[in-house]
């Protein structure tokens, strides 16, 4: 069976019943990822934890190696991605506290690099529908098993940070019809698409961004907020892995297949090899 990714804060491998856990340290052609991954076994299953912020919170969002974290889950032997996120909302109904699973993304980044293929080969994969269903509901069971409060079908806009938004900007997604702010998953998703690997988000709502006059965003709140998640999305990961079976029935697992624009004969051995995790089963 494919391993399990958890991109998340780095206290959330701390599970309890997680065993046989060992650091793994890796290069890529990207070059490093945030920090070591950690391996673990859990019901049965592999688990590949990562802390997308480094040990300590250390790496802001607009200089994360989103390319780096998503080959190093790849070569890993990593088919699934939850990924732990906290985030402001933008809906009244939507409290800090309450666990909300995402289905759709807007893209408010910029100068990130979200892409495998950007030299000397090109491919276009489907992103209409940018989080794997499968991985999505399961997540959303199995936070109602542990939160009475969990919300589903929900748009995530991502901006780049690492500033929160103006209040003009805060109302501005709010007329978009957005459900919650963050500044990392739609770069993950991108990636974690191009590498087949299917990726689902659940977000920690800490607060309500600066739109709710009577709220102000502050990160110590916001901090505050985040540690009372962690031992709930820490149960809600055990909840999930319990669930997911060997087989993925999506369409992530092959999400390249015809993507790939790029003439084979055009593609150089350098790419192919640099590149062979992600396309290998495609390009020879």
């Amino acid at each position: 069976m494919g391993k399990i990714g958890i991109i998340g804060g780095s206290g959330l491998y701390e599970i309890e019943g997680l065993e046989n856990i060992e650091e793994i340290e890796l290069d890529t052609p990207f070059g490093k990822p945030s920090d070591k991954f950690i391996k673990g076994e859990l019901h049965g299953k592999t688990l590949i934890f990562l802390p997308r912020h480094g040990k300590g919170h250390r790496i802001p969002p607009m200089d994360l190696n989103f390319r780096a974290n998503i080959y190093g889950m790849k070569v890993l032997g990593v088919e699934r991605i939850i990924s732990i996120s906290a985030v402001g909302s933008m809906k009244e109904e939507i409290k800090p506290g309450d666990m909300v699973v995402v289905s759709q993304f807007i893209d408010r980044t910029w100068g990130r690099v979200s892409t495998f293929f950007n030299k000397n080969i090109v491919a276009h994969i489907s992103f209409a529908d940018p989080v794997c269903p499968e991985l999505s509901e399961i997540l959303y069971n199995a936070s109602k098993k542990v939160v009475e409060r969990t919300h589903k079908n929900a748009t995530y806009i991502c901006i780049n940070g690492p500033q929160f938004s103006t209040k003009a900007e805060s109302n501005v997604y709010r007329s978009w019809g957005v459900d919650v702010i963050g500044m990392t998953n739609v770069n993950e998703a991108k990636l974690a698409r191009e590498a087949e690997i299917c990726y689902a988000t659940l977000a920690l709502a800490t607060d309500y961004d600066c739109w709710k006059e009577d709220n102000i965003v502050s990160a110590e709140e916001v901090l505050k907020v985040i540690k009372q998640n962690v031992e709930n999305a820490k149960k809600i990961i055990v909840e999930a892995v319990k669930m997911i079976d060997n087989e993925r029935n999506c369409l992530c697992k092959d999400a390249l297949n015809n993507a790939i624009m790029t003439a084979p004969h055009l593609i150089s051995d350098d790419v192919k090899e640099k590149l062979k995790p992600i396309i290998g089963k495609y390009v020879k």
